[in-house]
């Protein structure tokens, strides 16, 4: 294992060196100058990143879920994606869920010494309930993180499909799992402060993983949110807004289609397009996955 010192992430930048003598214009600067690197090192990796899509697929569709973990940075960016997945795609909070070294105190507090632990990494991750069926993604900018190790090495142990995200070559995280995904964003502009490049990279992939997967799964049609569940008024009108956008009629017959429909989106979008009732529609659905582009070529 390399010293911490000789990791990527730990490097100097020579692009901030003198980054405490500038104005603050010309400081963010190059903040925002190394930004731009970040979406070409995810680029990059979106093989690797399609690989686990469809392994998220896969096991949402046998009835797996898709847990995440991490410490410090990463924990918390896992936990952040796993939150966003229920109201974004009217999913149940247990289909994506995130694990962070030190618990639900640590999303606001630095608790990283937990992160040397690769038991409590194991003891978190089967306090969750994880199973052979689920997949699991490890976050470590690092790659060397205990937490993030012990918990991919039970994963395995089950026979699970485990993922790692982490942003130095050859990382024990990457060799460690079935699915390497490993932007390269090179030395942060403050040394080792990992929430900046590398971080941001971790967020994007993680944005890619969850929503390519439910995109696959049919919960967006074209680019439209189709399974967001109206619970307020906000959603009552965006649910509204999709409905007519997606089936080329008004915002109010929209707002009828919603009724009829008791409220799906979907339903109501095959309905409007189609003319079938709700029954039929629902069932046309159900034969398709929840897919709309499928029971509409039916």
């Amino acid at each position: 294992m390399p010293l911490i010192e000789e990791l990527l992430t730990e490097q100097p930048n020579p692009a901030s060196a003198a980054i405490d003598t500038l104005p603050a214009e010309d400081a963010l600067r190059i903040i925002n100058r190394e930004d731009h690197q970040v979406a070409d090192a995810v680029g990059l990796e979106i093989p690797q990143i399609a690989r686990a899509v469809d392994a998220i697929v896969a096991a949402f569709e046998r009835g797996g879920r898709l847990f995440y973990v991490g410490a410090g940075t990463s924990g918390r960016l896992g936990v952040l994606d796993a939150s966003e997945c229920p109201p974004t795609f009217s999913v149940p909070p247990e289909m994506v869920q995130g694990i962070i070294a030190g618990g639900e105190r640590a999303l606001s507090r630095a608790t990283e010494t937990t992160e040397d632990d690769p038991a409590i990494g194991v003891r978190d991750l089967l306090a969750h309930g994880f199973r052979a069926i689920d997949v699991l993604v490890g976050l470590a900018a690092s790659g060397r993180t205990p937490y993030v190790l012990g918990a991919v090495a039970e994963a395995k142990r089950m026979g699970a499909v485990t993922v790692g995200i982490s942003c130095t070559p050859d990382s024990e995280l990457a060799r460690a799992v079935a699915i390497a995904i490993t932007p390269l964003v090179g030395p942060e502009v403050v040394a080792g402060s990992t929430r900046l490049k590398a971080g941001t990279a971790q967020k994007m992939v993680l944005n890619m993983l969850s929503t390519g997967a439910f995109i696959r799964l049919g919960y967006v049609y074209g680019n439209l949110m189709v399974n967001v569940h109206p619970k307020n008024t906000k959603l009552v009108d965006r649910a509204r807004r999709i409905v007519a956008q997606a089936a080329g009629v008004s915002y109010d017959c929209a707002g009828q289609f919603l009724d009829a429909a008791g409220n799906s989106v979907r339903t109501a979008i095959l309905m409007a397009k189609t003319g079938l009732n709700r029954q039929e529609a629902e069932q046309r659905l159900s034969e398709s996955g929840g897919r709309i582009a499928q029971a509409l070529a039916k």
